[in-house]
Protein backbone atom coordinates (compact mmCIF):
# COMPACT_ATOMS: atom_id res chain seq x y z
CA UNK A 1 0.00 0.00 0.00
CA UNK A 2 2.85 2.39 0.82
CA UNK A 3 4.06 2.44 -2.77
CA UNK A 4 0.64 3.62 -3.97
CA UNK A 5 0.64 6.72 -1.74
CA UNK A 6 3.00 8.86 -3.88
CA UNK A 7 0.71 8.52 -6.91
CA UNK A 8 -2.32 9.19 -4.74
CA UNK A 9 -0.85 12.52 -3.64
CA UNK A 10 -0.96 13.67 -7.27
CA UNK A 11 -4.60 12.59 -7.57
CA UNK A 12 -5.50 14.17 -4.22
CA UNK A 13 -3.85 17.46 -5.23
CA UNK A 14 -5.95 17.51 -8.43
CA UNK A 15 -9.14 16.73 -6.48
CA UNK A 16 -8.46 19.46 -3.92
CA UNK A 17 -7.89 21.96 -6.74
CA UNK A 18 -11.04 20.84 -8.56
CA UNK A 19 -13.08 21.40 -5.41
CA UNK A 20 -11.51 24.82 -4.90
CA UNK A 21 -9.80 24.05 -1.61
CA UNK A 22 -7.17 26.70 -0.91
CA UNK A 23 -3.58 25.51 -0.56
CA UNK A 24 -0.86 27.32 1.38
CA UNK A 25 0.08 30.78 0.21
CA UNK A 26 -2.12 33.35 -1.39
CA UNK A 27 -5.01 31.97 -3.46
CA UNK A 28 -4.29 32.50 -7.15
CA UNK A 29 -7.87 32.98 -8.28
CA UNK A 30 -7.52 30.57 -11.21
CA UNK A 31 -7.93 26.83 -11.28
CA UNK A 32 -4.49 26.31 -12.84
CA UNK A 33 -2.78 28.59 -10.30
CA UNK A 34 -4.47 26.94 -7.34
CA UNK A 35 -3.76 23.48 -8.78
CA UNK A 36 -0.09 24.38 -9.19
CA UNK A 37 0.12 25.38 -5.54
CA UNK A 38 -1.40 22.03 -4.57
CA UNK A 39 1.04 20.13 -6.83
CA UNK A 40 4.00 21.95 -5.29
CA UNK A 41 2.74 21.54 -1.74
CA UNK A 42 1.43 17.97 -1.59
CA UNK A 43 3.23 15.72 -4.10
CA UNK A 44 6.06 18.22 -4.71
CA UNK A 45 6.59 19.11 -1.07
CA UNK A 46 5.15 16.73 1.50
CA UNK A 47 5.72 13.59 -0.60
CA UNK A 48 9.35 14.50 -1.24
CA UNK A 49 9.81 14.96 2.53
CA UNK A 50 8.31 11.50 3.07
CA UNK A 51 10.68 10.17 0.41
CA UNK A 52 13.60 11.70 2.33
CA UNK A 53 12.48 9.85 5.44
CA UNK A 54 11.95 6.60 3.56
CA UNK A 55 15.37 6.65 1.85
CA UNK A 56 17.30 7.52 5.02
CA UNK A 57 15.61 6.46 8.26
CA UNK A 58 13.75 3.53 6.67
CA UNK A 59 16.40 2.80 4.04
CA UNK A 60 16.46 -1.02 4.27
CA UNK A 61 12.69 -1.37 4.11
CA UNK A 62 12.43 1.08 1.21
CA UNK A 63 15.21 -0.63 -0.75
CA UNK A 64 13.46 -3.98 -0.31
CA UNK A 65 10.19 -2.53 -1.67
CA UNK A 66 12.04 -1.28 -4.75
CA UNK A 67 13.87 -4.57 -5.21
CA UNK A 68 17.28 -3.10 -4.35
CA UNK A 69 19.79 -3.48 -1.56
CA UNK A 70 20.57 -0.49 0.65
CA UNK A 71 23.65 1.48 -0.37
CA UNK A 72 25.13 4.94 0.04
CA UNK A 73 23.41 6.26 -3.05
CA UNK A 74 20.04 5.60 -1.49
CA UNK A 75 20.91 8.07 1.26
CA UNK A 76 21.83 10.61 -1.41
CA UNK A 77 18.36 10.16 -2.91
CA UNK A 78 16.99 10.88 0.55
CA UNK A 79 19.09 14.01 0.90
CA UNK A 80 18.08 15.40 -2.50
CA UNK A 81 14.45 14.56 -1.70
CA UNK A 82 14.73 16.60 1.48
CA UNK A 83 15.93 19.66 -0.45
CA UNK A 84 13.36 19.24 -3.22
CA UNK A 85 10.57 18.83 -0.67
CA UNK A 86 11.48 21.92 1.32
CA UNK A 87 11.81 23.91 -1.92
CA UNK A 88 8.41 22.64 -3.11
CA UNK A 89 6.66 23.83 0.06
CA UNK A 90 8.42 27.20 -0.01
CA UNK A 91 7.54 27.66 -3.70
CA UNK A 92 3.89 26.71 -3.11
CA UNK A 93 3.62 29.52 -0.56
CA UNK A 94 5.46 31.98 -2.79
CA UNK A 95 4.81 33.93 -5.98
CA UNK A 96 4.24 32.17 -9.32
CA UNK A 97 7.72 33.11 -10.57
CA UNK A 98 9.15 30.85 -7.83
CA UNK A 99 7.12 27.84 -8.98
CA UNK A 100 8.86 27.01 -12.21
CA UNK A 101 12.49 26.50 -11.15
CA UNK A 102 11.51 23.89 -8.55
CA UNK A 103 8.90 22.31 -10.82
CA UNK A 104 11.60 21.89 -13.48
CA UNK A 105 14.09 20.44 -10.98
CA UNK A 106 11.54 18.02 -9.53
CA UNK A 107 10.18 17.11 -12.96
CA UNK A 108 13.58 16.32 -14.45
CA UNK A 109 14.54 14.31 -11.37
CA UNK A 110 11.32 12.27 -11.46
CA UNK A 111 11.37 11.61 -15.22
CA UNK A 112 14.94 10.36 -14.93
CA UNK A 113 13.88 8.19 -11.96
CA UNK A 114 11.06 6.79 -14.12
CA UNK A 115 13.52 5.97 -16.90
CA UNK A 116 15.73 4.18 -14.38
CA UNK A 117 12.80 2.18 -12.99
CA UNK A 118 11.75 1.15 -16.51
CA UNK A 119 15.35 0.19 -17.29
CA UNK A 120 15.35 -1.97 -14.14
CA UNK A 121 12.17 -3.67 -15.31
CA UNK A 122 13.67 -4.44 -18.71
CA UNK A 123 17.21 -5.39 -17.74
CA UNK A 124 16.74 -7.02 -14.32
CA UNK A 125 13.09 -8.07 -14.59
CA UNK A 126 12.52 -6.03 -11.42
CA UNK A 127 8.76 -5.82 -11.10
CA UNK A 128 8.71 -5.13 -7.35
CA UNK A 129 5.84 -2.81 -6.40
CA UNK A 130 8.26 -0.06 -5.39
CA UNK A 131 9.86 -0.21 -8.84
CA UNK A 132 6.62 -0.27 -10.86
CA UNK A 133 3.80 1.52 -9.01
CA UNK A 134 6.06 4.49 -8.30
CA UNK A 135 5.83 5.30 -12.02
CA UNK A 136 2.40 6.82 -11.38
CA UNK A 137 4.14 9.48 -9.28
CA UNK A 138 7.38 9.68 -11.28
CA UNK A 139 5.45 10.47 -14.47
CA UNK A 140 2.23 11.92 -13.03
CA UNK A 141 3.78 14.88 -11.21
CA UNK A 142 5.97 16.09 -14.12
CA UNK A 143 3.05 15.72 -16.55
CA UNK A 144 0.86 17.68 -14.12
CA UNK A 145 3.48 20.43 -13.92
CA UNK A 146 3.71 20.58 -17.71
CA UNK A 147 -0.07 20.72 -18.15
CA UNK A 148 -0.36 23.48 -15.58
CA UNK A 149 2.52 25.42 -17.11
CA UNK A 150 0.75 25.29 -20.50
CA UNK A 151 -2.54 26.33 -18.89
CA UNK A 152 -0.89 29.29 -17.18
CA UNK A 153 1.21 30.41 -20.17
Amino acid sequence: MGVVIPGLTVVIAWVLAIFGVTSIGEAQGTFAGDAMQWMLFLPGGIMFLVSALMHTVLAKRTAAQIGWTTNGFQYEIGFVSLGLGIAGIVAAASVPAAWWPIAIAQGVFLILCAINHIREMRSSRNFAPGNTLILIYDIGLPVSYLALYLALA
